[in-house]
């Protein structure tokens, strides 16, 4: 073996990466780990935009792999903002030596399969060899700046929040134009609008968010928390999205008009994701949904004072959680401000960037100094696509996903041997809480490894896999209410062009678990298992 081969390569050093690295370790496979930025953490490296924090609870926004790295960790928000959970990643990389394996500044240009493995060629022209691929990119990285006429002419600087400045960006004193109102910006624009002078939000659709309720975590939170840890995560591994707590087996149609609002009142008041699970069916029976988006649309405009304002700022055009659920803190009274003002982009569209500021169809000007897209990501197959990946016979992965990505779990995909794709298209991701659903993960892929070693085969899966798992993803994705926002990330529709496919699983974490487990138990027939001199795949 050369210098540079491994028996695995890792790309990316966020959770997944530092996860996959430490079991591979464990289980004595040589493994490198190669990422692009020059320290660990992955979206917690990147996002450092002004408000930036996990909108799961610290206290499960963690791995669960080692008892003893739970006990010595303390979280001091029940929210923790992007430094403290890179503080925590660059911690977990230190107490369990992983940086001497991670080669940093490396940038992944192609990875191409020959019977022999994969070769891998950073951006330098340096080509790494392995005999298995997992790739680590995350779901949210490949940053989706929108196209606009002009920008290059803008005289001010403008910023990606995904990939915002690490010494930060002076916006005191500056007209600053926010393009944006998911969960990045609804969390970006209480902090804008404190330092700036003026601040101009963009938005193209109205968004629900549930407050936060941010605080310190007290000592006696922290102990408790420690103590029941074997129980929060028993409940993470059986619910439907990762967290530590199931959707109440409460009906919304069954109740008053006072006992439901009661039920959402005391939901709303503890704030946070858990507001999803106040009810079931929510996300399944549009009239208990509706119930909910009409509390939280009354919410938003007993807080926003002007009432034009309010009912610009008020989703009328999808349902509640079918795209992305923000949380935040301030969002909706930072509109009371004098100095911030909501500009409608689909009454009318923004037209082009002048140098200085953004123009509008109607030919309206916005003089800004500083220009920030809150844009969202090109999601799941971006990171990935990124990427030239060639299979057998020198196959694209983005032409093999040139109608939309299919995969075997979300885990493997069919004419690429040997390769594992840690929360990839079809599987839970983006629906759950991550760090559940990466240890879930590597802990599949590093068993599945192991066999692989052990027998000399290679793992591709099957078309007819393929095909069914795709089946049951859309399936999932039909029995909800997911499909019909039709403008959500979930379905590709932020970036034009890119095929409009569910991407996630919507058929819930544990019953995903389940299937994976079945598909091992069953001796994986869906990946094909083979000797590796024999790679033809029906």
């Amino acid at each position: 073996m050369a210098a540079d081969d491994a028996d695995v390569l890792v790309i990316g050093a966020g959770f997944a990466g530092l996860y996959m690295l430490h079991r591979l370790r464990g289980l004595g496979f040589s493994a490198r780990v190669l990422e692009a930025a020059d320290g660990v953490g992955g979206t917690w490296y990147w996002n450092r935009y002004p408000g930036a924090r996990c909108d799961s609870e610290s206290y499960y926004y963690c791995y669960s792999f080692d008892p003893e790295l739970e006990q010595e960790w303390r979280w001091t928000e029940r929210y923790p903002r992007q430094p403290e959970i890179l503080a925590y990643l660059e911690h977990v990389a230190d107490r369990f030596d992983l940086r001497r394996d991670i080669d940093f500044g490396v940038r992944v240009a192609s990875a191409v399969r020959d019977d022999d493995g994969w070769s891998v060629t950073d951006t330098d022209g340096r080509v790494r060899r392995c005999r298995w691929l997992v790739t680590a990119v995350g779901c949210l990285s490949a940053a989706n700046v929108p196209d606009l006429p002009g920008l290059a002419d803008f005289t001010g600087p403008w910023h990606h929040t995904g990939r915002w400045p690490h010494d930060g960006v002076d916006v005191a004193g500056k007209r600053v134009g926010l393009v944006g109102t998911g969960s990045t910006g609804i969390q970006a624009v209480p902090v804008l609008a404190e330092a700036a002078a003026h601040l101009s939000v963009f938005q193209r659709t109205a968004n629900y968010s549930i407050p936060a309720r941010n605080a310190p975590v007290s000592e006696a939170e922290v102990a408790a928390t420690k103590a029941d840890y074997p129980e929060i995560r028993r409940v993470q591994r059986e619910s439907t999205n990762g967290h530590p707590f199931l959707v109440a087996d409460v009906d919304a149609l069954a109740l008053s008009d006072d006992e439901r609002d009661g039920v959402y009142q005391r939901a709303w008041d503890r704030g946070g994701l858990r507001f999803r699970a106040a009810v079931k069916d929510l996300l399944s029976d549009p009239a208990v949904n509706e119930t909910a988006s009409d509390f939280i649309r009354e919410k938003i405009h007993e807080t926003v004072a002007d009432p034009a304002t309010a009912e610009a700022l008020t989703p009328r055009d999808h349902y509640f959680a079918t795209k992305r659920p923000p949380i935040d803190t301030g969002y909706f009274e930072t509109y009371n401000r004098s100095d911030v003002s909501l500009v409608d982009v689909r009454a009318d569209p923004i037209a082009s960037v002048t140098p200085d500021g953004l123009r509008l169809a109607s030919g309206a000007e916005h003089e800004l100094d500083v220009l920030v897209f809150a844009t969202g990501f090109d999601a799941l197959t971006g990171p990935l696509l990124s990427i030239d990946v060639r299979g057998r016979d020198g196959v694209a992965l983005r032409d093999a996903w040139a109608e939309g990505p299919r995969t075997h779990l979300g885990l493997g995909v069919a004419g690429f041997p040997d390769l594992f794709t840690i929360t990839g298209p079809g599987s839970p991701s983006v629906l759950t809480n991550m760090p559940t659903a990466i240890e879930q993960h590597v802990d599949w892929i590093a068993d599945l490894l192991v066999r692989l070693r052990e027998t000399g085969e290679t793992a591709e899966p099957t078309r007819a896999a393929e095909d069914a798992w795709a089946a049951r993803v859309q399936e999932a994705a039909d029995a909800t209410l997911l499909p019909q926002a039709a403008s959500s990330w979930y379905l590709g529709a932020n970036v034009p062009g890119k095929p409009r496919v569910f991407l996630p699983f919507a058929g819930g974490m544990n019953h995903y678990r389940r299937a994976c487990d079945d598909e091992a138990a069953a001796g994986y027939p869906g990946f094909g298992l083979r000797p590796r001199a024999c790679v033809s795949v029906s």
